[in-house]
């Protein structure tokens, strides 16, 4: 199964790090801004080959203004006196939005795969959803289709 990830987001917030550290197991530690770049890779999730396509782009320019050193260094695991969210606070916004928390280092390669394996696991629980909800419309009356991004 093919499953296309693009990353988004603030530039220097360690988007290619995380990539590159899932993809080719090194840490890059120079900062070096991303035009665009795109990986693949094949990996077992479950049990079951999977192919990632993953897409690292740029960093938005919208948010060049907040774009400074704590930024890129405030978000990664293991820069905990740099913390500006507390772990049990990022724990419940994933409860309150229903979702996983994980926090990563590329760095010290701490949750790294987990969390791409994690983004498999919720495409193909959405996958299965979708393709249940099409069943049952299909016996009954239709539904409306949705468009999950993760």
């Amino acid at each position: 199964m093919v499953y296309i990830f693009i990353l988004v987001g603030p530039g220097g917030v360690g988007k290619s790090c995380l990539t590159i550290q899932f993809i080719a197991q090194r840490f890059v530690d120079e900062y070096d801004p991303t035009l665009e770049d795109s990986y693949r890779k094949q990996t077992t999730v479950d049990n079951e080959e999977c192919l990632l396509d993953i897409y690292d782009t740029a960093g938005q320019e919208d948010f060049s203004a907040v774009r400074d050193q704590y930024m890129r260094t405030g978000n990664k695991c293991d820069l905990q006196d740099f913390r500006e969210v507390s772990t049990a606070d990022g724990e419940e916004l994933a409860r309150k939005l229903n979702c996983k928390f994980l926090e990563t280092s590329a760095k010290e390669r701490i949750n790294v795969s987990e969390a791409f394996h994690e983004l498999v696991k919720e495409v193909k629980k959405a996958r299965s959803n979708s393709q249940n909800q099409t069943d049952h419309s299909e016996t009954h009356h239709k539904k409306k289709r949705s468009c999950v991004l993760l």
